[in-house]
């Protein structure tokens, strides 16, 4: 595996945990925090450059971190982040297909 990809799984994780330190302090909602990672995924998405000029499966590559961090907050609870591994099978099983693969 590249040496990136566990980085950047290292960083979700860590990014994950920091966002459930955030609503056990009562710093922010998982609401807010849903929110702000919508708007994030929403602004990628509509950039014409990634519905155009990328194919889906590089699509979904740009916004897998997004949706990864997404449903790590959407399943807060009061023990420990779901497992990467775990996270990454349910952003696999909640994908829409797009548009253009309809």
């Amino acid at each position: 595996m590249n040496v990136a990809n566990l980085q950047l799984e290292g960083l979700m994780m860590a990014v994950a945990s920091l966002n459930q330190v955030l609503v056990q302090k009562g710093v922010a909602t998982v609401a807010e925090i849903d929110t702000a990672l919508h708007k994030a995924e929403a602004s990628l998405t509509s950039e014409d450059h990634l519905a155009e000029d990328m194919k889906p499966v590089q699509r979904d590559a740009v916004v897998f971190p997004i949706r990864l961090l997404r449903l790590a907050n959407n399943s807060q609870d009061s023990s420990d982040v779901i497992p990467f591994s775990e996270l990454a099978r349910m952003v696999g099983e909640t994908k829409h297909p797009y548009n253009d693969e309809m």
